[in-house]
């Protein structure tokens, strides 16, 4: 089977746009036709000519089932002899590399310490890292949740906890999962749930909504601090769950979580979705806020000698849950060390909602909370709630409609990034594409400051971009949603009959959570 593009030429103009690694002498026009074969990983030609139809052919070794972005990537390492007007010379193509620096000296700017203040025009290049790095981790809440109604395990992981990253093929993270996050159906954003089709079920009312994960001694000598992330899954639906906001704002102390002023508030599903709990399922007898606030106890007394960071990550509905569980662990004071000193409290979000009124924002503000959004402009979630009344309206009309139950603000600093700038991604009015965290990912990787060339930093695979949704232009031979399952998970038994494999039983709650919660004052 191969896959060519042997019939289009491509503009190296094109190719240097979208992959810096790939230079030519800038005095000759070029053309470059490529063809992939995909047969006993045979070797891939790069067919270039010049207007005096000198032709260079350079050999790039492919893979099977190799990309465009992959061929580009390998040519990067390449050395490649130009015989140019009778005379050899030779070119070095450049690597994409690490951005330069270590984080372990600036970590603390990096997470917001002068709100990002000169780090986004241009593009600070370990900014960039660690956005992806994050988006990776939230991303792989999606990548591990079985959603498939055909499962049995439906609404769960699909990974144990001691090999979630290493079934992702993300141990190069250094991270190890200390607990698992559940939270129960019994609330009003269906959307965020998925159930089995079959009655016999790992859980009747309870979802997995993401992990709280600790780098491991190597990293953080690399990190300058112990990194304590915690990562919320947000819907794998379509975009239906905004249709179940309530789209009304309710006093944060009325979900017994303390805030000394009755002013602020939050939107009432995102609230359901952080604390409420079912005392009869083993998953969710402790609501998602009890287990995010006696994990980080736990954590942070183990490391209590340690320089430790709290970073919290999330996309979509879970960027909501994140700026949640941020505002909760600050205002409960979880995060102060014994020495008085605070612990960062630092959130990524990636196309996020408005989570709640200006009095919120202004709190977080006040509680030293640093908030990091990343947006696509064509995104129509982080427009919502709050369509009419919010932080775009003039302050006076702001002030006046902030007693309004839909009066919305996002909090912290905003990132805008425009998919229409990537020359990989296809012009098209679907809401989903413009929402997709791997298409923020692939944006981040490109973006150098406003009105600059997007140019692929780390040279990122573009081809992540459609693991859920078709937004790579064709001629990248990229298939849409070409994440799958094997099978859709059957395998064979010893008898030759396919069936669903068993899986590893979850973990629920730690033994010593209720000491924990216990010591926070906590029923």
């Amino acid at each position: 089977m191969a896959a060519s593009l042997s019939n289009s030429d491509v503009p190296v103009s094109e190719i240097h746009h979208l992959y810096p690694a790939f230079t030519l002498p800038s005095h000759k026009k070029f053309t470059a036709s490529l063809s992939l074969s995909t047969q006993n990983q045979n070797c891939s030609s790069l067919s270039i000519s010049s207007d005096a139809r000198k032709p260079i052919i350079c050999k790039v070794l492919s893979e099977t089932n190799s990309s465009l972005s992959s061929a580009f990537t390998e040519l990067g390492r390449e050395r490649i002899p130009i015989d140019d007007d009778g005379e050899d010379e030779e070119m070095e193509t450049r690597q994409p590399k690490e951005p330069e620096g270590e984080i372990a000296g600036v970590w603390r700017e990096i997470h917001g310490e002068n709100d990002w203040v000169g780090l986004f025009d241009p593009m600070d290049p370990l900014l960039r890292s660690e956005l992806i790095r994050y988006g990776e981790m939230a991303q792989a809440c999606y990548d591990a949740f079985d959603f498939d109604p055909f499962s049995k395990y439906c609404g769960s992981c699909r990974y144990p906890r001691s090999k979630f990253f290493e079934s992702l093929e993300m141990a190069h993270l250094g991270y190890n999962v200390s607990r698992y996050l559940f939270a129960t159906a019994n609330i009003n954003l269906p959307n965020f749930f998925k159930k089995s089709r079959w009655p016999k079920m790992w859980s009747k009312n309870a979802n997995w909504a993401g992990y709280v994960a600790v780098s491991d001694d190597e990293t953080s000598r690399k990190l300058g601090r112990r990194d304590i992330t915690i990562a919320w899954r947000g819907t794998v639906t379509r975009l239906e769950w905004i249709a179940d906001l309530k789209d009304f704002l309710t006093p944060i102390s009325s979900h017994r979580i303390p805030c000394p002023d009755p002013t602020v508030k939050a939107e009432a599903g995102f609230l359901d979705l952080y604390t409420e709990k079912d005392v009869d399922c083993r998953y969710c007898m402790y609501s998602a806020r009890e287990q995010i606030l006696s994990e980080t106890k736990r954590l942070l007394e183990i490391y209590s000698g340690e320089e430790v960071s709290i970073t919290i990550t999330g996309h979509s509905l879970g960027s909501a849950l994140a700026i949640l569980s941020a505002y909760d662990i600050v205002e409960t004071g979880l995060n102060s060390q014994n020495d008085n000193r605070p612990v960062p409290v630092s959130v990524f979000s990636f196309s996020g909602p408005r989570v709640g009124n200006v009095k919120l924002k202004e709190r977080l503000e006040w509680l030293g909370v640093k908030v990091l959004r990343v947006v696509d402009v064509h995104d129509i979630v982080p427009k919502s709630p709050g369509l009419l009344f919010n932080e775009r309206v003039p302050p006076m009309v702001l002030k006046l409609a902030e007693g309004l139950p839909w009066c919305y603000s996002h909090v912290g600093v905003e990132l805008e990034l425009d998919h229409k700038n990537s020359p990989f991604l296809k012009p098209t009015a679907d809401p989903v594409c413009a929402h997709n965290l791997e298409a923020h990912l692939h944006l981040l990787d490109g973006y150098h400051g406003k009105g600059r060339r997007f140019v692929l930093a780390s040279g990122r695979d573009p081809a992540l971009v459609n693991k859920g949704c078709d937004f790579l232009k064709d001629h990248y031979m990229v298939p849409p949603n070409w994440r799958q399952d094997a099978n859709k998970g059957m395998i064979r038994s010893k008898d030759g009959r396919w069936m669903q494999p068993d899986r590893s039983r979850l973990d629920d709650h730690p033994q010593d959570m209720h000491r924990h919660l216990t010591q926070l004052g906590l029923p």
